[in-house]
């Protein structure tokens, strides 16, 4: 292809990158292989290296390149000197006349094939060495939207020429080692799509912070795509389980998270700019971008590049607000956490506490403290000191090179897959992105603790905080006969221990979800005509906003909270346990004041089993029924089992499970469990009665403790008394795993004792509990006194 100058998309592969640089490539390479995958790309051609060099060649300009850059390197000039004479000779010089023939003929071509007299089009760089594995800094070159009419092709073309020379690319190439003339440029050219009708973002192939192989991670925005990749507005975010996109009634859709969105790019009417940003209303800002059928079509798209790739990738798409139609637009490897070791990595530990200023996404998994460094403009990059954490609005790619010499980076707007989060992850260096107050509220030069330690959430605390990092090598770890698995809560800190080998969630809480993403009490979406107090109604009415069934929206949440608890574990069983809310917990729900009674003793009161065959909460129970079954039936997570808490007596496990039956939970019913937490003294003494109802019991040794005792395990006069080790404890803990085994079932533990004692581990080894379920943050140093627990017990 040395002596062409001018190619369809779809004529060009992976082959051609020598040619037509990564970027273009893979948009040919997508145009004539995933077209049975039903992956659309919008047509188009691309200039040649061969043209770049035959360009550099017929206007002489090496020898002046050459000049430039070694002044550069001697000191004689500044790089922004540099960078600015050897653009002004790219765009001064003329394209040979055969090169500018072949272009304007082929955009003729395109603009009959889309059915225009001059099509609109996109003008992108591609660079012979961006988009590689080892060189994958995003937006090195520039691109150039809604150009129209030969002669503006032609000069955007000459534009991307001068954009291998930017400062930033100039300084990106000196520290990768790269020869600036062994570079050449491709310039991409495509039918416009109108996406400032409709929306555009990013999707990734994996989870981009925790490395989680098997979800797709999509951020969307109304209007043009720069607004995402520049990091400018707080995207939607949604993911998506890979796995079981293959079925097609099931719509595994495990996170939607409405962004802010307060801008969008759209085209200009009039005058030199081709681009204008503009406010969104306050309908887009709060509604979501996609449809399910649509994320879930991107996800699909996402599987079928990556299969096709054999490698996680990092893709743009667009949808075209006249037509309807989703594009990719672009398509390269991912190549952060591909390169990562999935059994030897850090994990940090704060331990201190501080007053935390500011939160926002987190990107990567570490924690950083330094003196706050606020940038404001790019025009004060100077200013930054190294070794600062630097706070600014945004970022692009001028600002790399202060990037790579901080410690830590704070921003006000962008997304998982803005700018500063991509390049972030790429350096290595810790960020909170998104926190749409850092400017403001972090001063220069006060003491900050930036940690990314929790998961998705990324936290920014007063003062110097001490931390520690924990080296893990899983491939240390021993095995053992007892299944050891984990605690969760939260589903934004599930992913982030996705490498440890558990055997599954032995306790997924329903009530963090509750309280800290649906935050309206169940039966105030029931009945909101209850709720009474004028700013809780209004607050309920922001939060369920584009629901126009306000059940469904505690049902979505809560179902998709789940599905992404399930998802890193999937196919081991993910053991829910329903709501365990006290009164007193459950009035501080929004509305709950309106449907709680107080009570002298709420741990000893209306919790737990007792709830939901009653008539005071039964309707707010059917919620959690439906969001259950939809769990398993529509997101396909039947490994999902279902666990009754606090149930007293036979008779009442007897009314949970007829009321779950009438709301779509049956027993046995593909394949659903149902297990007890056995966790009061009644669950151990009437033990056979209790198995004949279920399908396995969990120890919950908190509550068991407190109430074998007679301890308040909340108060602090009492402290000393508490301990499950104690030999009233340990026998009855002994006499239901004796029982559970007689009558067949399983049984394991999910308290903290096996976390905090290891005898008391030792203990349930001998007694051969079936299941032991750890905090995960306890579990690397607790699997191996398991494993020694066990080698005792042959």
């Amino acid at each position: 292809m040395t002596d062409v100058h001018v190619v369809w998309l779809e004529d060009v592969g992976m082959g051609d990158v020598p040619c037509v640089g990564g970027k273009n490539a893979s948009l040919g390479e997508l145009s004539r292989s995933l077209i049975s995958s039903g992956v659309r790309v919008p047509e188009g051609f691309a200039t040649t290296a061969s043209a770049y060099r035959a360009f550099v060649t017929a206007n002489r300009i090496e020898p002046g390149i050459r000049a430039s850059i070694d002044g550069y390197r001697a000191g004689r000039t500044s790089l922004r000197e540099a960078g600015e004479a050897i653009r002004e000779l790219i765009l001064e010089g003329q394209f040979p006349p055969d090169i500018a023939a072949d272009i304007r003929e082929h955009y003729r071509s395109l603009s009959q094939r889309t059915g225009q007299d001059r099509a609109s089009v996109a003008v992108r760089s591609s660079a012979t060495a961006e988009d590689l594995p080892d060189a994958s800094f995003a937006g090195q070159q520039e691109t150039f939207l809604n150009v129209a009419g030969e002669r503006e092709l032609m000069e955007a073309c000459r534009r991307c020429y001068a954009s291998l020379f930017t400062d930033r690319a100039i300084s990106y190439r000196e520290i990768k080692g790269f020869d600036h003339l062994d570079v050449a440029l491709s310039v991409g050219v495509q039918r416009m799509v109108r996406s400032d009708l409709g929306a555009s973002g990013v999707m990734f192939s994996i989870d981009t912070e925790s490395g989680f192989p098997r979800s797709v991670l999509i951020s969307a925005a109304w209007g043009l795509g720069e607004t995402v990749v520049q990091g400018t507005i707080n995207p939607d975010k949604y993911q998506v389980f890979k796995p079981l996109l293959s079925t097609t009634e099931f719509a595994p859709i495990i996170e939607k998270t409405t962004g802010s969105k307060e801008r969008k790019m759209v085209y200009s009417r009039g005058g030199h700019a081709r681009t204008r940003t503009v406010d969104t209303t306050d309908q887009e800002r709060r509604s979501f971008v996609l449809s399910d059928s649509e994320i879930l079509t991107l996800a699909r798209w996402a599987v079928a590049v990556e299969d096709h790739y054999g490698r996680p990738m990092d893709m743009e798409w667009a949808k075209d607000g006249s037509s309807g139609e989703l594009f990719m637009v672009q398509a390269r490897p991912e190549t952060v956490q591909a390169r990562r070791s999935g059994s030897v990595f850090n994990i940090y530990h704060l331990r201190e506490s501080g007053r935390r200023l500011a939160s926002g996404a987190a990107v990567g998994e570490s924690i950083a403290h330094g003196s706050a460094c606020v940038v404001r403009d790019a025009r004060d990059i100077d200013n930054f000191r190294d070794g600062a954490i630097l706070v600014t609005r945004m970022t692009d790619p001028d600002w790399v090179p202060i990037m790579q010499r901080a410690a830590g980076i704070v921003t006000d707007h962008g997304g998982p897959t803005s700018h500063a989060a991509i390049v972030s992850r790429e350096l290595g260096v810790p960020a909170v992105v998104g926190t749409g107050n850092g400017t403001s509220v972090l001063e220069e030069g006060t003491s900050i603790t930036l940690s990314c330690a929790g998961g998705e959430d990324g936290e920014v605390y007063e003062g110097t905080l001490a931390f520690d990092v924990e080296e893990v090598d899983l491939g240390a770890l021993p095995a053992t006969r007892t299944a050891v698995m984990v605690n969760i809560a939260s589903p934004s800190a599930a992913f982030q221990w996705w490498r440890l080998p558990a055997a599954g969630v032995g306790l997924a809480r329903m009530e963090f979800i509750i309280s800290n993403l649906i935050r309206i009490h169940p039966m105030a979406l029931v009945h909101p005509e209850r709720v009474t107090d004028p700013v809780e109604a209004e607050r309920i009415r922001e939060l369920t906003y584009g629901y126009t069934d306000l059940q469904e929206y505690f049902v979505d949440v809560l179902a998709t909270g789940i599905g992404k608890i399930a998802a890193p574990y999937h196919p081991h069983p993910v053991i829910v346990r329903l709501s365990d809310f006290k009164s007193n917990e459950y009035a501080h729900l929004i509305g709950g004041g309106s449907f709680e009674v107080a009570e002298e003793n709420p741990m000893l009161g209306f919790r737990g089993a007792s709830r939901y065959y009653d008539e005071r909460y039964r309707e707010g129970f059917a919620l959690e029924c439906r969001a259950l079954k939809r769990v398993r039936e529509r997101l396909g997570f039947a490994n999902v089992v279902v666990m009754v808490p606090f149930c007293r007596t036979p008779h009442e496990a007897d009314l949970v499970i007829k009321v779950m039956a009438e709301n779509g939970l049956v027993r046995g019913e593909q394949g659903l469990q149902i297990y007890m937490m056995c966790e009061i003294p009644s669950n151990v003494i009437l033990a056979s009665e209790f198995a004949r109802r279920f399908d396995g019991f969990s120890i919950g040794s908190n509550d068991l403790t407190q109430l074998v005792l007679g301890v308040d395990r909340d108060s602090e006069q009492l402290a000393g008394l508490f301990d499950e080790r104690n030999e009233a404890v340990t026998s009855m803990i002994a006499q239901v795993i004796d029982r559970a085994h007689a009558a067949g079932i399983k049984i394991g533990i999910c308290g903290q004792g096996p976390s905090n004692h290891a005898d008391f581990a030792e203990f349930l080894v001998k007694e051969g509990i079936d299941s032991i379920s750890l905090n995960p943050d306890t579990y690397l140093k607790t699997v191996p006194v398991i494993a020694a627990a066990e080698n005792q017990q042959r």
